[in-house]
């Protein structure tokens, strides 16, 4: 029998006469011991993932105190409050979204359509925002915009001091979220570009069309359905986002739903959990709305024959080395300065105080890293967090992706669809059904585990699963079914066949999906802010508190540090490249 696949060369069984067995679609669950796993990860994804959502949403659903149906509804929504924050948020997020789209499209039209040097170091910046948590990203920015800047101070350009930042406005809140998603609408772009025919280019030139005819007027509609499904996940991304509206908008005084969630809970507690779980309810709306219209317009594209050659770069000739200058100066701008300006702030020696020479000292980073318990508490919370969420995310992957992919079972298809609702929802969300339904005492063991590192474990668990479960997925695609079904025929039941045969093929990718967990969740602060306790700090957590308290400078050292950190895991799975399937990372695809 000819071989199917590369998986079968590389095992040897091309050659063993026997016949193609496959599972059907149909079935629910199997024999031998995957009843039992299918079972244990669905009763753990619905526990994690599908309880606390529904039960949120069951709780915003009810009476209140006017005892009327969906009394809580109708007493939220005539708020004052309710009604800025709710204008605000759509507001600022239509408006981020415009940036985001003006940005990451030409990024991705000049960096996937033209022959460029060094296109993964470029991909990587404009990436970067992925990469680098929110409020990391606010701050830096602040650090850069503001009336000690050390990159504005040496321009001559910095406010005057005890003037107000031009951040903490809508304005700011606007410019900082388009930029902060707009690698999302750039992956959208560029992966629809990549996947077109080189045939169509040629038609196009044999029709007479120049370069630029060709891009405008064939290139750039048919990625126009990618560029408004990128738009839509950067509207859902926006409506959730904490950070940024936490450190620019509370000061400036522009409430969003996310900041009045955090602001109300903070204030009254869980005795307006009900409120709290409207407004929950309402970014669920708005964020389903934006993923609504990304499924309708993907669903009525105009479907393109990709089976023929990729598309080849353009030679921009003699105005490609004005092109990569432009390119650079952008990227640089966008990524590069605001963090020179956070590494800045943390070698001052105060807050207001700018850098130079004299002024230059690593006091900031002893104070904070070696000096602060709570700070050196916080690291290790946030690595033993983050790391017991990556090796369980990526155990649950391979289980998953396994039962799913290759044995093709619908209840593990379903389970892993499940799996990714947490992502999908706002982090605030996400916290707020831990809060209502973790708070109480546990049925039969009769204890809470709020404000428990428990908490936020399970909550990180939930919230990152989906990280994992893609690579595996993509990586156990390509498994020639009949190697599964030939350790089946000698005898070996399901964990010896997932541990013997299936962990050895999918390691590369459950590596790297734990990394991207790890480096994910270890400056996370959107579910965290609502889920940390004393003694439980984390790092997301401590920078936001650091610069909240006024502490910028021991915020920026925190920052720097942490950013470090994540770089350098960054760099450790960009070596793993090689041996991933394509996609995984996305600043090599």
């Amino acid at each position: 029998m000819p071989p199917t696949s590369r998986s079968s060369r590389t095992c040897s069984v091309a050659d063993v006469s026997m016949p193609r067995v496959f599972p059907t679609g149909r079935q629910l669950v199997s024999g031998g011991g995957e009843p039992m796993l299918v079972a244990f990860l669905a009763v753990f994804v619905f526990v994690l993932a599908v309880w606390p959502l529904g039960r949120l949403f069951a709780e915003a659903l009810g009476t209140g105190e006017s005892g009327r149906s969906f009394g809580l509804i109708s007493e939220a929504m005539a708020s004052r409050a309710f009604g800025r924050a709710f204008w605000n948020t759509l507001e600022t997020s239509a408006a981020s979204v415009a940036v985001s789209v003006l940005l990451g499209l030409p990024l991705a039209l000049a960096i996937s359509l033209i022959r460029i040097g060094n296109r993964v170091a470029l991909t990587f910046l404009v990436l970067s925002p992925l990469l680098i948590p929110s409020q990391i990203m606010a701050l830096a920015w602040i650090e850069l915009m503001g009336s000690s800047s050390p990159i504005l101070g040496l321009l001559g350009l910095a406010p005057a001091p005890g003037a107000m930042n031009p951040l903490y406005s809508r304005g700011g809140i606007v410019w900082l979220m388009g930029i902060e998603h707009m690698p999302l609408v750039f992956l959208a772009v560029r992966a629809s570009l990549t996947s077109l025919p080189e045939d169509l280019v040629e038609a196009a030139r044999i029709g007479g069309a120049g370069t630029f005819r060709i891009v405008a007027g064939v290139l750039l509609p048919l990625t126009a359905p990618a560029m408004v499904a990128g738009a839509s996940l950067a509207f859902a991304a926006s409506v959730g986002n904490f950070g940024v509206p936490a450190l620019l908008g509370i000061p400036g005084r522009y409430p969003m739903l996310t900041t009045l969630i955090y602001q109300r809970l903070n204030g009254f507690g869980p005795a307006v959990i009900g409120q709290v779980a409207v407004l929950a309810l309402v970014l669920v709306a708005m964020a389903g709305v934006a993923l609504g219209l990304r499924g309708i317009v993907l669903s009525r594209s105009v479907p393109i024959d990709r089976s023929g050659r990729p598309l080849v770069p353009f030679d921009a000739g003699r105005f490609r080395r004005p092109i990569v200058v432009v390119l650079w100066n952008v990227v640089t701008l966008l990524a590069v300065v605001p963090l020179l300006a956070l590494v800045g702030a943390a070698l001052s020696p105060a807050v207001g105080v700018r850098l130079a020479p004299d002024t230059l000292t690593l006091d900031g980073f002893r104070s904070t890293l070696i000096g602060s318990a709570t700070v050196r508490r916080a690291f290790a919370n946030s690595i033993l967090l983050s790391a017991g969420a990556a090796v369980a995310a990526a155990g649950i992957a391979v289980g998953l992706a396994y039962l799913g992919t290759v044995r093709r079972l619908k209840l593990a298809r379903w389970t892993a669809w499940f799996a990714e609702l947490p992502f999908i929802v706002p982090g605030t969300v996400l916290a707020l059904a831990y809060i209502l339904v973790f708070l109480p005492p546990l049925p039969v063991i009769g204890v809470s585990i709020y404000g428990s590192a428990t908490i936020l474990l399970l909550a990180y668990i939930s919230r990152f699963l989906a990280l994992a479960i893609g690579p595996v997925q993509t990586a156990l695609a390509s498994l020639d079914p009949n190697l599964d079904e030939m350790g089946r025929i000698l005898g070996a039941g399901t964990f010896r066949r997932i541990v013997k045969l299936i962990v050895p093929l999918a390691a590369p990718a459950a590596a790297a999906g734990a990394i991207l967990v790890f480096m994910t969740a270890f400056n996370e602060l959107t579910v965290s802010a609502l889920l940390w306790s004393s003694g439980v700090e984390t790092i997301g957590v401590m920078v936001f508190s650091l610069q909240y308290e006024g502490n910028s400078t021991s915020a920026a050292a925190l920052s720097v540090a942490s950013i470090g950190f994540v770089l350098v895991l960054a760099l450790l799975v960009d070596r793993l490249g090689s041996r991933l399937p394509a996609g995984t990372l996305p600043w090599r695809s």
